[in-house]
């Protein structure tokens, strides 16, 4: 038998703010309930709050974050990434897959 994921969506709507890979972490991208930072050896991004994201700064808006509710059984749950995304990619959206200790959380945006 096949088990259902129940998913929340989150109120506010997400942009993913993109910084060069040297810049420092700014202080505001600490504060909040939700926030997600990303640093590789090519770039810096920080998912966060759009409403909040300070003027001036380069960000692709209109994400929207769902939370699959219940206990996930750690970072490697199987099936989880498997169930949400394939789905997706069915359809025109842009996803992002945010699998935590205690929770997942997904970020999507519908192409229009």
């Amino acid at each position: 038998m096949e088990k259902k994921l129940t998913l929340s969506l989150l109120p506010q709507k997400f942009g993913i703010c993109h910084f060069e890979k040297k810049t420092p972490i700014p202080k505001w991208a600490l504060e909040g309930e939700f926030f997600s930072i990303t640093k590789t050896d090519q770039e810096l991004s920080i998912v966060f709050p759009q409403e909040k994201i300070p003027a001036g700064v380069l960000y692709e808006p209109n994400w929207r974050a769902f939370r699959v509710e219940g206990i996930v059984e750690g970072i490697f749950a199987v099936g989880i990434i498997e169930a949400l995304a394939k789905p997706l990619a069915e359809t025109k959206s842009q996803s992002l897959i945010s699998p935590l200790i205690k929770q997942t959380i997904f970020l999507l945006k519908r192409k229009i």
